[in-house]
């Protein structure tokens, strides 16, 4: 009897949790924070978007690898583990999971009224975006999440890149090559540069996601993800999020370095501001183009954000509960995809004119959780809950733990500039 391979077209089918680890990934790290890199330090930190993008690139695969090797997900390794990497977790992601989630919609919301110029505020396009984003999730479940992020992240990786072309032209290169980037090594460039790898190209936090949009994705393939194809996904998403990140950071140093404006603290004033200074540089025809680019970025992130804490804590509840049925993870992942939202909505009502400032702390919270993540991860597998065989060899332990130091040292770094 011939062994059961899977073909082809089924190995199409297992494409998915990287497509909405990428639209995850490519929001606030790469429009605000990685076109702010660009803009206000030209090319001097794409060191730090190339160190980000490598230190985290074990940690977060271990996320999809564990789940084609067990069928589990993250989260449930955790609580194997013990009370201190499970409550650890726990504890970051109820921590940012409010702030991220507000700081993602704020941006998208600022991109929709200038795209759309309705009139609405800040507030109002954030509720409406909100109410979309659930309505696509509760109507659609997961299969609508993973067919749109597809399409997001296609149409997003394209228009990116035509207007990164664009901007290369009349010798924006030598211009920006040309000028001095200002002091980098002081309290408020290394507190930005830490800002920057906190969320590029994604936070930690997402291996978890992703262990759980695997094993969602083979529940409803009816079949086991094997490795190779749960590495493959990983690997195609993971490197359109670094490449896309690196697309916006060249926008801002090609365009916007030099060019002596400063960002808003505003939402909607940041993303007028952007799409002005791109129309003003490449002509009024590439408004639409930065536009549109600008607001999939934003809506993938803010779509993906929707559904990742709502199944994070419904998956944790049903972790310290009896209730591990899809039927009651179903409900109370429909209770959270109500509340998460609501109460950040919430923070946006009382702090939407300081926008930079909320993601700032998020994405600083976020980097400096990043070591403990981390090694829960490669615990995890590499230790008895993975199946041998589904371990990493010996060269990939050695690039982890050494990804693992360089994330530590940066911290105290960190930690040491703010005691300082």
């Amino acid at each position: 009897m011939k062994p059961n391979y899977p073909s082809k077209t089924s190995f199409l089918k297992t494409l998915g949790p990287g497509f909405l680890l990428a639209g995850a990934a490519i929001g606030v790290s790469h429009l605000v924070q990685a076109t702010r890199a660009g803009a206000d330090y030209g090319f001097l930190l794409l060191w730090v978007l190339v160190l980000a993008c490598i230190t985290k690139y074990p940690f977060l695969e271990f996320g999809p690898r564990f789940a084609a090797a067990t069928g589990d997900h993250l989260i449930s390794g955790y609580r194997k583990m013990g009370k201190f990497p499970y409550w650890t977790f726990i504890i970051i992601t109820v921590g940012s999971m409010f702030i991220i989630q507000a700081a993602v919609t704020i941006v998208t919301a600022g991109l929709a009224e200038r795209l759309f110029g309705l009139g609405w505020s800040s507030f109002t396009w954030s509720f409406a975006i909100i109410g979309v984003c659930i309505a696509l999730l509760l109507i659609g479940k997961y299969p609508a999440l993973d067919k749109t992020m597809k399409l997001i992240v296609s149409i997003l990786g394209l228009a990116t890149l035509t207007a990164v072309i664009l901007a290369f032209g009349e010798g924006r290169m030598e211009k920006a090559i040309s000028i001095a980037p200002p002091e980098v090594w002081n309290k408020a460039g290394i507190a930005f540069i830490i800002s920057f790898m906190g969320w590029m190209p994604i936070p930690l936090d997402a291996s978890v996601w992703h262990s759980i949009w695997t094993k969602e994705k083979a529940l409803g393939n009816k079949r086991k993800t094997t490795l190779k194809e749960a590495f493959t996904d990983f690997n195609i998403g993971y490197l359109a999020a670094a490449f896309i990140g690196l697309l916006f950071f060249l926008m801002g140093a090609l365009i916007m370095f030099g060019s002596g404006i400063s960002f808003s603290g505003n939402g909607v004033e940041f993303s007028g501001q952007l799409i002005d200074l791109y129309g003003k540089t490449l002509g009024d025809w590439s408004k639409p183009i930065i536009a549109v680019a600008a607001f999939i970025a934003m809506f993938s992130t803010t779509l993906a954000v929707t559904d990742a804490f709502p199944r994070v804590i419904s998956e944790i509840y049903a972790e310290g509960s009896k209730a591990k049925t899809p039927k009651s993870k179903w409900k109370n992942y429909r209770i959270n995809v109500f509340l998460i939202p609501g109460l950040s909505l919430l923070i946006l009502f009382f702090f939407t004119a300081s926008f930079t400032v909320l993601i700032d702390f998020a994405t600083a919270l976020s980097f400096l959780s990043a070591p403990f993540l981390a090694w829960f991860n490669y615990r995890l597998i590499t230790g008895k809950q993975t199946p041998k065989e589904d371990r990493p060899g010996k060269l990939y332990r050695l690039f982890s733990i050494g990804c693992f130091i360089i994330l530590i040292i940066f911290n105290f770094i960190y930690i040491s500039t703010l005691v300082g």
